[in-house]
């Protein structure tokens, strides 16, 4: 069975070009477009992994993430934000939120495809 991904993307180029390489990859692939519609979706679904912006309307990534982690359904599920922000400090503060790793954009497929199965490979 192909590995379930979640993607919480407000923005429709990105999300577009993440849902394509990962069904590409042969995932199966579900998408929400802002934050509380993303938690809704993870919290009725069985993903093996999450996907999320940090920059979105509503609640951004960071808030995303700590509900997400909060939620015992939902904890141990891998969650991976995507994101521009490469300034000092912002990966620390990624991972402080709750997000288990990070891939930048823009997206390079190769290395989004490698890293995400590297992270779906891991017990």
């Amino acid at each position: 069975m192909n590995a379930r991904i979640l993607v919480v993307e407000d923005n429709l180029t990105n999300l577009d070009l993440m849902t394509y390489l990962l069904r590409a990859l042969g995932y199966e692939v579900a998408t929400a477009s802002d934050g509380l519609t993303g938690l809704d979706l993870a919290r009725a679904g069985r993903y093996d992994a999450v996907l999320a912006d940090i920059l979105m309307p509503g609640i951004d990534g960071y808030e995303f993430a700590r509900r997400f982690k909060r939620d015992e359904q939902l904890a141990g599920i891998p969650l991976i934000a995507v994101t521009a922000l490469a300034m000092s400090g912002d990966r620390e503060r990624i991972i402080a939120a709750g997000f288990d790793d990070y891939v930048s954009k823009p997206i390079d497929p190769l290395h989004f495809a490698k890293h995400l199965e590297s992270l779906l490979a891991k017990p």
